[in-house]
C-alpha cells in the first residue's frame, strides 16, 4: 500500500482486533507481560502500531503523515476468566463498554502524531469526539464538508495546532443503541463539564459498576433506569460520577 501511495495523498485505515475479547495472541506474545492474556494483547498492538510508524519513517513521510490513534469505547469491565480481568480497566471512570451514558464507557484518550506541524507533548484536556475524524480528513484534503446536510463532527486541527483553545463541541449527546443515555455541556465561559443522564444500566450486582449477570449492560428495558429529573453531575470537579447534584446541593 505505502510503495503505492508514498508519492501521493493516501489514507489508511487499521481497525485493531485487540484488546477486545476474544483476545487472541499470537504465540510470539504470548506470556510476554506480567498481565496475563491481556497484556500480552496490548504488548502485540503495541508492536503493530510500531510497525507502521516505522514504515512512514522508513519512506520519509513522517513530517508529512497525520496520525491518529484512538478507541471506540472504554474496557469491557464484564469480560472475565476465573478471577482474571480481561476486558481492561477504566481508573476512576465508572462503567465501560455498552455503556452509552457513563464516562468510563465513553472516554478515551486520543492520540496524535504528526511531526513538524504539531508542537510535542502537548496535552489538550478538551472533549472531542471520533465523529470529528471525517471533517479532519476532509480538512487536511483540502475538501468542505457537505453543506446539505449537518455534520456533528468539527475538524481537530485548529485545537491542535493551538489555534482554539476549546473544543466546538458545546453539547455532545451519548446513545446506547439508538437510546439517548446521557448529554453533556460544556460550559464555555467557565469551562465547566456538565452531564446529565437520563436512563443508566442497572449494575449486577449492584455496586460492582458492571453488569456481570447479563454479561454486558442492555440499553433499554427492565435492564436500565429512567431519571426524571435526570441524574445531573458536575464533571470538573466529579469526573468519577460518584455524586449526583440536586436542589439541595446546587
Amino acid at each position: 500500500f505505502y510503495f503505492r501511495n508514498k508519492h501521493r495523498p493516501f489514507l489508511l485505515f487499521v481497525s485493531l482486533l485487540h484488546v477486545h475479547t476474544p483476545l487472541i495472541t499470537t504465540e510470539k506474545f504470548q506470556g510476554r507481560s506480567r498481565h496475563g492474556l491481556y497484556g500480552d494483547n496490548v504488548e502485540e498492538m503495541d508492536w503493530m502500531v510500531g510497525r507502521l510508524l516505522e514504515v512512514i519513517d522508513k519512506e520519509n513521510l513522517k513530517n508529512t503523515t497525520f496520525v491518529y490513534f484512538a478507541s471506540d469505547h472504554g474496557g469491557f469491565l464484564e469480560a472475565h476468566r476465573g478471577n482474571s480481568q480481561l476486558g481492561g480497566w477504566n481508573g476512576i471512570y465508572k462503567g465501560g463498554k455498552g455503556m452509552g451514558g457513563w464516562e468510563g464507557g465513553i472516554r478515551v484518550p486520543g492520540l496524535v502524531k504528526w511531526p513538524g506541524v504539531l508542537p510535542a507533548g502537548t496535552v489538550i484536556d478538551e472533549p472531542t469526539s471520533l465523529m470529528d475524524i471525517y471533517p479532519t480528513v476532509v480538512h487536511l484534503a483540502g475538501g468542505s464538508v457537505p453543506q446539505d446536510r449537518v455534520v456533528d463532527g468539527r475538524t481537530l486541527l485548529p485545537l491542535l495546532r493551538g489555534a482554539e483553545q476549546h473544543s466546538e463541541h458545546e453539547f455532545m449527546f451519548h446513545y446506547c443503541g439508538v437510546f439517548l443515555h446521557a448529554v453533556r455541556w460544556h460550559q464555555k465561559d467557565s469551562g465547566t463539564m456538565w452531564k446529565a443522564h437520563y436512563a443508566t444500566p442497572v449494575f449486577q450486582p449492584e455496586a460492582s459498576g458492571a453488569c456481570f449477570r447479563r454479561g454486558i449492560c442492555p440499553c433499554f428495558g427492565d435492564g436500565v433506569t429512567h431519571h426524571d429529573p435526570p441524574l445531573l453531575f458536575n464533571l470538573s470537579q466529579d469526573p468519577s460520577e460518584a455524586n449526583p447534584l440536586s436542589a439541595d446541593t446546587e
